[in-house]
């Protein structure tokens, strides 16, 4: 088509298609280790994916070498797209999922990091699939397709068109100059995290596979576990769950504070407007509902998913209370107790995290807290005009003016988010879901949380839900994943159109 380079999109997709397939590849020794029958259907899976990559590569192998911004959003909604299908084959191929609609949600919920389920015995699932499941995550975090980029010079490519479009957050703060060192940076942080993650958990009492499977899905915040009742199952090991909330901070804010933390720069940690709210909020939040679950808590209703939690007891009620509330937060979506059970108002506090969302910059899904900031400065400020009509004052961020560009952007985020999240509910009314349901599906899918309300409650799965129900759920998960506008923009007749 005039306008696009197809050929190099082609062969941009068969690199992704074929780093997806190595990936596959790396759970195979854990099926071997634990003598599984699903090796060979995770060794068919990865071979025949990258296969697919290779000819997709081979016959566009000479295209073009230059990405245009309409190229980079097809590229990155494809490339997504190309994840989910191949990512699916591992489910399919070792016979742990055998219906394709479950295979796409429980797919892109793992690539978009949501980590919603449709598994309902997940501890009986083949330890190579787990293992791959917790690495769709793990892929997902960052972006392969920033991944990507980051090798992309050795291809003579260049890729600011695909960071852009794939970088979560409307910031676009850079570590270097060069796009492609970025890159490198980022993945190098979220690497090294996730080790360091790894350890500690091993240590804390977590067995090594676990340790692995959950340092990805913090690192992530993606939330997929390897037990059924997920984090509540160390509800005895605080230490376990203490690791995890801080790493599911540390996720959840943005990685170029990590990096210019790891710099010995300090100070642009408590200098970002941002990382000052985001910190503020987590405290605030869980102070409120620890007082709320501790001194106010009918002790008839039970919390965490085995069993009753002692409301009493002052620890357990702000673990529980810290790690929900980061959980949420954060979009990670881990369980340690079931927060639809706490009292109507912990309860609500709860569920008006879902339209947050972590740091622009971090593997966070949700609006994010810089939009909420600037969204109400932006208000503040319309207020102070009313009274002052002819003062000359500006949504200040960090100490520098924000253009009146970005507050529309930001504006406009909001609102088609809002608009999605109603109309979405609706449909999923159609779809054969009680209204609580819906409304808890439609902001957990849409911000990329994990668990909902009503028959979604963090104790529940997704499963019961029809196959239409889980395709649209994963529509939204995808949006949500690609915030809206890189998904939305492909869908509009005029991106279509010839320049």
């Amino acid at each position: 088509m005039k306008g696009l380079n197809l050929k190099i999109i082609a062969s941009f997709l068969g690199h992704t298609s074929m780093m997806n397939g190595v990936f596959m590849l790396l759970s195979e020794p854990f099926s071997w280790y634990y003598h599984e029958t699903a090796s060979t259907g995770i060794l068919s899976a990865g071979f025949l994916t990258i296969a697919i990559g290779f000819l997709l590569w081979f016959f566009n192998r000479n295209a073009r070498k230059e990405i245009q911004k309409r190229d980079g959003y097809l590229i990155v909604t494809l490339g997504w797209l190309m994840l989910t299908l191949t990512g699916s084959l591992p489910y399919l191929m070792t016979g742990t999922i055998t219906s394709f609609p479950d295979a796409i949600f429980e797919t892109i919920s793992g690539y978009s990091t949501t980590g919603a389920s449709i598994l309902t015995d997940i501890e009986s699932v083949p330890k190579g699939v787990l293992f791959w499941r917790s690495a769709t995550h793990w892929i997902g975090g960052m972006g392969i397709i920033v991944l990507t980029v980051a090798i992309l010079p050795l291809l003579g490519i260049g890729g600011m068109q695909l960071f852009v479009a794939e970088a979560p957050g409307p910031s676009t703060d850079k570590l270097h100059p060069r796009i492609t060192q970025t890159a490198k940076r980022l993945w190098l942080i979220y690497f090294s995290f996730t080790i360091i993650e790894f350890l500690l958990l091993k240590i804390a009492g977590m067995t090594w596979f676990d340790a692995i499977n959950h340092a990805m899905a913090t690192l992530s915040t993606g939330g997929f576990s390897t037990k059924n009742a997920s984090l509540a199952y160390w509800n005895d090991n605080p230490l376990v769950q203490y690791i995890i909330i801080g790493f599911m901070f540390v996720a959840g804010a943005n990685f170029v504070l990590s990096y210019f933390a790891l710099k010995g720069k300090p100070s642009k940690i408590y200098k970002d407007d941002e990382f000052r709210y985001y910190f503020i909020l987590t405290v605030v939040v869980t102070i409120a509902i620890t007082i709320l679950i501790v001194w106010f808590q009918d002790p008839m209703l039970h919390t965490t998913v085995n069993h009753p939690m002692p409301y009493g007891a002052l620890e357990s009620g702000f673990r529980h209370a810290a790690f929900q509330v980061v959980s949420v937060l954060t979009t990670t979506g881990f369980v340690s107790a079931d927060f639809t059970m706490w009292n109507y108002l912990a309860t609500a506090l709860m569920f008006s995290l879902f339209f947050i969302g972590g740091s622009a910059g971090s593997t966070s899904g949700g609006v994010k807290v810089v939009r909420h900031v600037i969204m109400i400065k932006n208000s503040l400020l319309e207020l102070k005009k009313q009274l002052h009509p002819k003062a000359i004052i500006s949504v200040r961020y960090n100490g520098s003016r924000v253009s009146r560009v970005i507050i529309f952007n930001i504006l406009s985020f909001f609102v088609i988010y809002m608009l999605i999240f109603i109309l979405s509910t609706i449909i999923l009314t159609f779809l054969d879901l009680d209204f609580l349901s819906a409304f808890g599906a439609a902001a957990s899918c849409l911000g990329n949380i994990g668990p909902a309300l009503g028959t979604l409650s963090p104790v529940d799965n997704f499963a019961h839900l029809t196959d239409s129900a889980k395709l649209f759920c994963s529509f939204l998960m995808l949006i949500g994943r690609l915030e809206l506008f890189t998904v939305l923009i492909v869908l509009t007749p005029y991106f279509w159109k010839s320049n």
